[in-house]
């Protein structure tokens, strides 16, 4: 038997079952699924110390689980003297099994150890079904250790889903287990 992660069992089980009996779809196909999660990581102070992209990129490949690349700058700025081909960030796009196991860890550890915590936002959806999460600290993930860390930073991680409304992701992601805030 291979191994399935917590997570894309319970979509199959729970979340499509839930969200075909809400929305009145046909056919499960046609209930939202998660395609992809971005994890971007910008280092804005990359110009001036180069060590702190490689930071970034170890803390984002322990975080995540799969190798991070470094981001380019793609236009020169004088005002922040950056040039154009200088890494300043990193990111990983997770897909199937390493970003049920990325989400499982985000929901039910990462999350839940946010100083004064009382839910996330449910207003970062872009419109098109796709939500967008800021995270001021990495050493919220358990991977990280609080002692190694050399400058504390946060990250964009995006969800891409299938879904065709906002509202159709909002209960997507619900279903999935995510704590949004209700006032």
């Amino acid at each position: 038997m291979s191994y399935t992660p917590r997570l894309k069992d319970k979509y199959r089980n729970e979340v499509v079952p839930a969200l075909q009996k809400k929305f009145n779809y046909k056919s499960s196909m046609q209930v939202p699924r998660l395609l992809k999660i971005s994890v971007n990581h910008g280092v804005g102070d990359a110009v001036s110390d180069k060590k702190l992209v490689e930071y970034a990129l170890t803390e984002m490949t322990t975080i995540t689980g799969q190798k991070a690349v470094p981001t380019k700058s793609r236009k020169d700025i004088a005002n922040f003297k950056l040039r154009v081909g200088v890494n300043i960030g990193a990111r990983v796009t997770l897909r199937d099994v390493k970003m049920y196991e990325f989400l499982d860890r985000l929901i039910s550890v990462a999350l839940p150890r946010i100083r004064d915590f009382r839910g996330i936002n449910p207003k970062g959806f872009d419109g098109n079904g796709n939500y967008t999460l800021g995270v001021t600290e990495q050493i919220i993930f358990p991977e990280i250790d609080i002692d190694k860390v050399n400058k504390i930073t946060g990250m964009d991680i995006t969800f891409v889903t299938s879904a065709k409304t906002d509202e159709e992701a909002l209960e997507l992601l619900r279903e999935f287990g995510f704590p949004f805030r209700t006032n």
